[in-house]
């Protein structure tokens, strides 16, 4: 889900309430932290170096091409071609989509050619090493990649590792094979970038002598390296990162060698990953001086160092890494709360001049407080809309679908100047601020759903535990406190909340569940609802995020989670970590992807005279933006827009083309809609002018399609047929108690294909489980992908990789593309060279179902009305929904026989909706009614439709 997250106590209601406070006004007692930008004052190009990733990487496909295009690290930090320190992650095994998705440069450690932590040391470092540098540039050369984006690390961490003694003999030992290594790459590739010395912490005596000697000895690095790993280098004297850097530039000029590009190769610790309050502040430093810098590898190769969410999902922190690479333009000054000080407000400020937008990042203070822009007139407008965006932390595991806007308001330029009041959404969130002139419509006013959260460290505790979580090596925890030994029948723990209304919300669990699967029972009011289920993490203290909807009445409950339910102690494994729970209200259906907000290349323009901010694609120009997705299956992709003359784009979901019909760009106002099956998580949408003639698109949005979901072909792994080894196994967890084990080179499944799938393209869809991993490193897991092969009868054979999920018996969902070439071959699906997960069932969904297009020539009303029926708490609830397909707001009433609700100003594009609950087990069929009023062309125009409903029962 997308959580606009409020830390709530017993009165959630009323702090929920004063959200709707006007952006520029401030609160009763002013917040304390301050941050001014003057969009006066350049500060330089944006860089965008600071979202690298050391292993971020680890198979072509871990992560998805998705989540790395999101990111879009500058660079990544990997292991050297064939090293055996790491079982993934070999630099050129990840270079060409790392490449294909914006990346720039792979920085490779040369050492991880070894297979120890600390790193084995030769005899004779010289003999043994030296062969292995040569081979591992020679490998790039004859790999067909550029040499180029290839940069060269002899040695990490010299300062520890081999070269401790400094002044006890190791400084001339080190200088001799620096020395010696830089002579063996350059033999190899005299134009290859050489990155050192790569200390462990900044070391101004050292590393004056070292660039004195290399300097002398003709073996200056072309990159200047270092790492800076803990909370300290947010600070300021000589342990600051910002003391350093300058001490390094002053030497420099001392010296006069450079100024050399700096890569900061390893940054931050366990607390910073996925937290985007405290990696705003690591962003802001590295943004204002303009390096490159990786973040830390504490965990395992392949989830963009704790920002990837299984493998095509993306926690709170990638929101704000992604938010980092948006920006366009240049940076402009910004004074932070407080100068080199962590937990207060810092960011970073960008203005495009070209497309009169000014974007701010910040947070990292638990209070909140102002942002005051200056400057505004002179570059923005007198006049001017201003958009908040919050994004929070939702565990290293934890997936959230898409930050939204939470509040939009209009405002002038008092004296040039524009206030902002930041929410107090705690230390660990993190806001975008972005600032566009006003248009000649009314504002508008953003759909952000209700939500609160609690801390599980302030609910009613028996027989569990609150710890701290707030040091360093610790991952981060919201509120930086957990609650864990929930290991007895006794153990549980319950939440005070309040919501404001009757009705369906979703149930958000922050956990961790240490390899295991397990359950905890719901208790709302003291009532036993339902068994939750938790997935596997990769610890108790590492945390993924569990989703349950909850049927609630307006006014206060207890929600209570228990390791026992009526019939006494569950026999699962129940000893959970529980971190934060967030109460919500559901997603909607349509999500809206403004056009102008998204990732523009090329010729490009953005009208900002009316509510749409249409914008232009001049040939070859285009956008690309990242649709997050609550589930997978179909959605309708929505795009609306008013072009002067008939145009074509090529429309590509997750780089896949969506085919001509898709790309049909009609002359005059019209709707485009393509169904397409989208996974849960983010989904790369690009949209490129491959006309001869601009192009104008409004915007993107999606509308969930569940009766589309009928068009895929879904199977049970043990009911395929089972070859060589393949077997059925039991498990509680696989979705009807039993999955297939077994599969590789000696055991596969053979599908025979469904008639009505025939050749196309299609998404693949597969349950699996991998728990390998190769031991022995002190402190990352080194997990192993597997792969499957899927042999089409008759046709080709695709490979897709399935990264490692904690457990054997725990299943997760990851979709692939697959084209099928014939109409009918026989799938087989296996594994060539080694052993493939376990997996539990998979399914077959052709990629589109279709385009149609609307001209706008109707008649009444264009509204789109769905009804939805389900169990909760054994009582059925009709769940009704209707979408504004109009350009004007629409007042729409919802009435079934179990009553109704009218919502006013609806939004173009958004939805009406209400679950009604029927307070039964079961239900007769019916009718649900839905009437759209809205004023077009001066007149009020109603619409009417009945949506029938079959009979349902809960039983």
């Amino acid at each position: 889900m997308a959580l606009r997250r409020t830390t709530a106590t017993a009165t959630a209601v009323a702090m929920i309430a004063g959200l709707g406070a006007a952006v520029g006004a401030m609160p009763a007692t002013a917040a304390p932290g301050t941050v001014e930008v003057d969009l006066t004052r350049s500060t330089g190009e944006i860089y965008g170096g600071a979202t690298g990733v050391l292993y971020g990487l680890s198979d072509d496909g871990v992560p998805s091409d998705d989540l790395i295009a999101g990111q879009r690290p500058r660079t990544v930090a990997q292991k050297a071609p064939g090293g055996e320190q790491h079982p993934n992650g070999d630099a050129l095994e990840i270079a060409a989509p790392f490449f294909a998705n914006g990346g720039e440069q792979v920085v490779v450690y040369m050492q991880d050619e070894y297979s120890r932590w600390p790193y084995q040391e030769p005899e004779d470092v010289q003999a043994d090493y030296l062969p292995r540098l040569r081979a591992q540039v020679q490998a790039v050369l004859d790999s067909g990649q550029d040499p180029e984006r290839f940069a060269w690390v002899p040695f990490n961490e010299p300062d520890w590792i081999w070269y401790q003694d400094w002044y006890g003999g190791d400084r001339e030992k080190f200088f001799a094979d620096w020395d010696a290594a830089y002579a063996a790459i350059r033999s190899v590739d005299d134009d290859a970038l050489i990155v050192g010395p790569n200390e462990a912490h900044w070391r101004p005596g050292p590393v004056r002598e070292f660039l004195t000697h290399a300097q002398e000895s003709g073996t200056v690095p072309d990159i200047m390296a270092w790492h800076e790993l803990g909370t300290g280098s947010l600070g300021d004297g000589t342990n600051g990162y910002r003391t350093r850097y300058q001490e390094y530039r002053d030497l420099e000029a001392e010296l006069g060698i450079g100024p050399l590009p700096i890569n900061i190769d390893e940054y931050g610790n366990r607390q910073d990953m996925g937290n985007p309050g405290r990696l705003i502040q690591w962003l802001s430093m590295f943004e204002d001086t303009k390096v490159d810098a990786d973040m830390a590898f504490w965990t395992y190769a392949g989830n963009l160092s704790d920002h990837a969410v299984q493998t095509s999902m993306g926690n709170g922190g990638w929101w704000l890494n992604t938010w980092y690479s948006d920006l366009t333009g240049h940076t402009v000054e910004l004074t932070p709360e407080a100068e080199n000080t962590p937990d207060t407000m810092q960011g970073i400020a960008a203005l495009d001049e070209a497309r009169q937008t000014a974007t701010v990042l910040l947070g990292g203070n638990p209070e909140g407080g102002s942002l005051v822009l200056h400057g505004v007139d002179q570059t923005i407008g007198d006049e001017v809309d201003v958009y908040l965006e919050t994004t929070d932390f939702t565990g290293q595991e934890g997936e959230t679908s898409a930050p939204r806007v939470d509040r939009v308001q209009r405002l002038d330029a008092v004296g040039g100047d524009v206030t902002v009041t930041i929410p107090g959404d705690g230390e660990q969130a993190a806001y975008r601020v972005t600032v566009v002139p006003a248009t000649s419509d009314a504002v508008d006013e953003p759909e952000t759903g209700w939500s609160a959260s609690y801390e599980a460290e302030d609910a009613d505790l028996v027989a569990a535990q609150v710890y701290d979580q707030a040091a360093d090596w610790d991952y981060a925890a919201s509120g930086r406190q957990d609650v864990g030994s929930f290991n007895t029948p006794e153990s549980r723990a319950t939440f005070d909340i309040e919501v404001p209304a009757d009705g369906t919300y979703e149930l958000g669990i922050l956990h961790g569940s240490n390899t295991q699967w397990g359950q905890h029972a719901l208790y709302v009011d003291g009532e036993f609802r339902e068994r939750i289920t938790y997935s596997a993490t990769l610890g108790w203290s590492y945390r993924g995020r569990t989703e349950v909807p909850v049927d609630l009445t307006a006014g206060a409950h207890t929600i209570s989670l228990r390791a026992s339910d009526d019939d006494g102690a569950l026999d699962v494994h129940y000893d959970i970590t529980l971190d934060r729970i967030d109460v919500a209200e559901p997603e909607p259906d349509t999500l809206h992807f403004p056009l102008w907000r998204s990732r523009l290349s090329g010729d490009v323009s953005v009208d900002h005279s009316t509510a749409a901010r249409a914008v232009t694609l001049a040939p070859g120009a285009s956008s690309q933006t990242f649709v997050g997705a609550p589930e997978d299956g179909y959605y309708d992709l929505v795009r609306t827009g008013d072009s002067d003359v008939e145009g074509t784009v090529q429309v590509t979901a997750s780089g896949r083309d969506l085919g001509a019909e898709a790309g049909h760009v009609p002359a005059g106002a019209a709707t485009v809609t393509t169904t397409v099956y989208l996974h849960r998580g983010v989904n790369e949408l690009v949209l490129t002018n491959t006309g001869d003639t601009p192009v104008s698109i409004d915007g993107l949005r999606t509308v969930r399609d569940r009766d589309a979901d009928a068009s895929t072909a879904q199977v049970e792994a043990e009911d395929l047929v089972l070859e060589g080894e393949a077997a059925a196994q039991e498990s509680r967890w696989a979705s009807q108690g039993t999955y297939v084990d077994g599969l590789g080179q000696n055991g596969s499944l053979v599908w025979e294909r469904p008639a009505d799938l025939g050749a196309g393209e299609y998404v693949l869809n597969v349950a699996y489980a991998n728990a390998q991993v190769n031991l022995g490193h002190p402190y990352n897991t080194d997990v192993v992908s597997r792969f499957v092969d899927t042999t089409e009868d008759g046709g080709a054979t695709t490979r897709s990789v399935y990264r490692h999920n904690y457990t054997w018996d725990g299943f997760w969902d990851v979709t692939s593309g697959l084209t099928l070439e014939t109409d009918g071959g026989t799938l087989r699906f296996g594994r060539s060279d080694g052993a493939a997960p376990n997996i539990d069932r998979l399914s077959l969904s052709p990629l589109t179902l279709g385009t149609t297009v609307d001209d706008g020539a109707q008649d009444g009303l264009a509204l789109e009305a769905s009804v939805q029926q389900r169990c909760l708490g054994g009582r059925v609830f009709v769940a009704v929904r209707a979408v504004n397909g109009e350009d004007v707001p629409m007042d729409v009433e919802l009435s079934t026989a179990y009553g109704s609700r009218t919502v006013t100003d609806v939004d173009p594009g958004g939805n009406a909706y209400r679950s009604f609950p029927a307070r039964t087990g079961s239900v007769p069929a019916g009718e649900a009614t839905v009437t759209g009023t809205a004023t077009i062309d001066g007149e009020e125009v109603s619409t009417t439709e009945q949506v029938p409903y079959d009979a349902f029962d809960c039983s």
